[in-house]
């Protein structure tokens, strides 16, 4: 059954389906299939479970269409309400259902969300200011820095809870697995040095001496060398494992934050906020080749302050949290240059991907949400309230 106004009667064959009704008999059909069966199924639930009224600025003519007839119209624009409607899903929801866990450093919690409901679904409590998490190599436990309490939780990311700890030294604030061994490495933030540990046996591996307060960490893709940020000393410290000895000390602008590398390993991005830059360094010398800098309309440059960085995994864009200035600054890989600014919640700290690479989940420290940006259309499409003062997030397929 379709509606059709008065006043644009047309020729049988013209007269189409309003899109609104098109919805619900999509709707239908995902749930019980796309096939001839299942479009009677569809009719015969629309048309018991709506009932048509007309409208005070609207008339309409109920028209009885034989099956067939109603068959061709709706094909032809289910056809093409379809594929918007898929194109519109691909930019809203990631292709598989994730977890993303979100250290709450003020509520002493992580955040346990589902990625497809998009909603909290626990609150695990797990220690004093939990700041830099992340998940292990098989995604079966997630690592959460306990600053105050100086440990490492772990949460069973079946059971969503705590189950033991790795001994992590004084003051551990961020950490990285590494992606060939599964080793964890972490800055030791009021000690000056990073700690390297085992996570299967538990157990401490070798800590090295690095600059004043340590934060930044990271692995480079082959999973030979550790790079620490120290913000005091603003230096990235290159640490070769097997060594176990720094064998670079970078310079770079004040109070450095974050560090990544590309996915192919040719650069190593440094992130400075206090210094308002990110640099682009060269792992073959350890020299800067560049300075990216960002300029936000309206907003003083001590407002814009660089931390967090996620790379696509085509190394095609960088996304850059600038803290206060509540922007995420979107980079072209190549170029160096900034593409636009996303509007985020307040004071935006640290991201992850998704594991599908469509999703960036963005932590918001002052406004106590996470904002979700669409990768493919660089829209940010979603905010969702976490616990008091999110500083890291980390997303599993777990």
């Amino acid at each position: 059954m379709t509606l059709l106004p008065v006043a644009a009667k047309q020729p049988r064959e013209n007269r189409q389906i309003p899109r609104k009704y098109l919805t619900h008999l999509l709707q239908i059909m995902r749930r019980h299939g796309s096939n001839v069966q299942s479009l009677n199924f569809a009719v015969v639930s629309f048309n018991a479970k709506r009932k048509v009224r007309a409208k005070a600025d609207r008339a309409f003519i109920i028209l009885l269409l034989p099956l067939e007839v109603f068959l061709m119209h709706f094909t032809q624009r289910l056809l093409a309400f379809g594929t918007l409607a898929a194109g519109l899903a691909a930019q809203t929801a990631p292709a598989f259902a994730y977890t993303a866990y979100v250290s709450n450093e003020k509520g002493n919690s992580v955040s346990v969300i589902d990625t497809v409901s998009e909603k909290v679904i626990a609150t695990i409590p797990v220690g004093q200011r939990p700041r830099g998490i992340a998940v292990s190599r098989d995604g079966s436990e997630v690592y959460v820095c306990l600053g105050d309490d100086n440990t490492v939780r772990i949460i069973d990311t079946k059971t969503k809870k705590t189950v033991g700890d790795l001994p992590s030294g004084n003051d551990p604030e961020l950490l990285i697995v590494n992606p060939q061994n599964g080793e964890v490495y972490l800055s030791n933030e009021d000690d000056n040095k990073v700690t390297a540990i085992d996570a299967k046996t538990r157990k401490a591996l070798f800590s090295i001496p690095v600059g004043v307060e340590p934060e930044g960490m990271t692995v480079s893709p082959d999973g030979k060398l550790i790079v620490n940020t120290s913000e005091t000393t603003n230096m990235a410290h290159v640490i070769d494992i097997a060594q176990k000895k720094i064998i670079a000390n970078v310079l770079v602008d004040q109070r450095p934050r974050f560090v990544t590398f590309k996915h192919d390993g040719s650069e190593m991005w440094v992130s400075s906020e206090v210094g308002g830059t990110v640099s682009v360094i060269d792992p073959k010398t350890w020299k800067i080749t560049q300075k990216i800098t960002f300029n936000v309309p309206g907003l003083a440059p001590e407002e814009i302050q660089p931390v967090g960085i996620g790379i696509s995994r085509d190394d095609k864009l960088a996304f850059v949290a600038l803290g206060p200035a509540n922007r995420v600054a979107v980079v072209d890989v190549a170029t160096h240059k900034v593409l636009k600014y996303l509007l985020v919640g307040q004071r935006v700290w640290h991201m992850d991907f998704t594991p599908d690479g469509t999703q960036l989940w963005t932590t918001n420290g002052v406004s106590n949400d996470v904002s979700i940006i669409d990768v493919a259309s660089l829209r940010v499409i979603k905010s969702i309230p976490v616990g008091p003062q999110p500083w890291g997030v980390a997303i599993t397929d777990k």
